[in-house]
């Protein structure tokens, strides 16, 4: 019984104070947030003052900056000190202009081997100017060139090449001004310059895609056409390109001599047109024509006096997998000249008609790999009786000859190559071999197709 009173007892006890310890841990959930409310209280009122702090310091550098503005458009203009206008070109002349004037240098060398001697050597039929004669001997510089280009102001570009010759001369190449807004496509370049006939004869030693220029360049051309004059060129506002170009020259410069007519001995004209096939294939053709007046022209002591008259097709096929040239790529190329020779020769009379070609392909067959073979001709024409024994005595021969090429691209600036040509020119066959080097540091232009 007394048990039973205890247990009783408990249990009302326990009912009593339950409430006590209810009304405990409400307090103190409310004491929590109570606190809590404080702490998030403090840090929005910190936050507010940062971001008014903020806004104050970006008000005060705005009224700073409309100071200054208002203190700039105060100056008078006597007082302004102008920078100097950069000219507006197109995309292809932007590098150039880094630094004013860009400057670029292309080094060049090379060791020749031959089983014949190279000095005096010529080609049966043909005059050869002495630019186009075979390589010296052994170790020699080449011909490397130092280059300055810029764009002098909105409407002009200029141009000035030094080559320096293996014989550690420096002679002007090229140094010519180039219109660069005349507008409906048109452009005209003035000075000393390459002509644009032909596929090759514009380009530069360095892009040749072999060591030397195809036989018909060599015997018809001196190499490369360069003087002085100007030069016309349109691009057509087709959906295929199409370009016509006139040129007018002095006339001082093989096949030309003598600055014949005032002058004005040389004139050419030129049409190139081309597109793409697919992605991947691209096609170039064009056609060529130039007369050159000589008036006394000297080559070795024997003058002539007249004009030759050269016409020149070329046609050019380029591939590479998609467009992409990195990994592999084929070019093919090939031109057919025919040259009218008619004046005096030694005052001997004479009327020549010689033709030439040349057909080339350089492969691509991996990155930083090609391999190449040329081969080319002439047909040279029958002398008078009075110029048998002389240069343009062919002597029966029809000369001829065919190179082989290994090239390594150390990278898009430098390559090192080896090519092998077997020439029957003259009346001995000739066995040549070469190693080259060529390096290009500083802005360099495009190179054209």
């Amino acid at each position: 019984m007394r048990h039973l009173l205890n247990a009783a007892a408990l249990a009302g006890l326990t009912s009593i104070a339950s409430p006590a310890f209810a009304d405990d841990d409400l307090s103190s959930i409310r004491a929590e947030i109570d606190a809590m409310r404080s702490e998030y209280q403090s840090r929005i009122s910190d936050l507010e003052t940062r971001l008014a702090e903020a806004e104050a310091r970006a008000a005060n550098a705005e009224a700073t900056a409309n100071s200054a503005r208002t203190a700039v458009a105060a100056i008078p203009p006597a007082a302004t000190v102008a920078p100097r206008a950069m000219p507006v070109s197109s995309a292809s002349r932007t590098a150039d202009n880094a630094f004013n004037p860009g400057i670029s240098v292309v080094l060049n060398g090379q060791y020749a081997a031959s089983s014949e001697d190279p000095d005096g050597a010529g080609v049966s039929g043909f005059v050869l100017d002495e630019e186009a004669g075979r390589p010296e001997r052994g170790f020699n510089l080449g011909e490397s060139e130092i280059v300055l280009t810029a764009n002098i102001d909105p409407s002009l570009y200029g141009n000035l090449t030094f080559a320096l010759t293996p014989e550690g001369e420096a002679e002007v190449e090229e140094a010519y001004i180039q219109t660069t807004a005349l507008g409906g496509g048109v452009t005209l370049r003035g000075g000393r310059l390459f002509s644009g006939i032909g596929y090759l004869n514009e380009v530069h030693g360095h892009n040749w895609s072999f060591s030397d220029q195809p036989l018909p360049y060599r015997a018809l051309l001196g190499g490369q056409y360069g003087d002085d004059g100007v030069q016309l060129r349109w691009l057509a506002p087709l959906d295929q390109y199409v370009e016509f170009g006139a040129e007018l020259y002095k006339g001082d410069s093989f096949p030309a001599g003598g600055a014949a007519n005032g002058g004005t001995g040389t004139q050419a004209v030129w049409v190139r047109t081309g597109g793409d096939i697919g992605d991947s294939s691209s096609w170039l053709a064009s056609a060529s024509y130039m007369n050159a007046g000589s008036d006394d022209r000297d080559i070795d002591g024997s003058l002539f006096t007249g004009d030759e008259t050269l016409g020149i097709v070329s046609l050019v096929y380029k591939w590479a997998p998609g467009g992409n040239r990195s990994e592999r790529n084929l070019t093919l190329s090939g031109e057919y000249f025919f040259d009218t020779m008619e004046g005096e020769y030694d005052a001997v009379p004479i009327n020549l008609d010689r033709s030439g070609w040349y057909a080339q392909g350089v492969y691509q067959f991996r990155r930083r790999w090609s391999v190449g073979l040329r081969y080319a001709a002439l047909t040279p024409d029958s002398v008078p009786a009075a110029l048998a024994g002389s240069v343009l005595d062919a002597g029966g021969i029809d000369p001829w000859a065919a190179t082989a090429l290994l090239e390594f691209d150390t990278s898009e600036f430098g390559r090192l190559r080896a090519q092998f040509t077997r020439d029957e020119t003259g009346p001995v066959a000739n066995d040549e071999f070469r190693l080259q080097y060529t390096v290009i540091y500083g802005p360099h232009s495009a190179h054209r197709y």
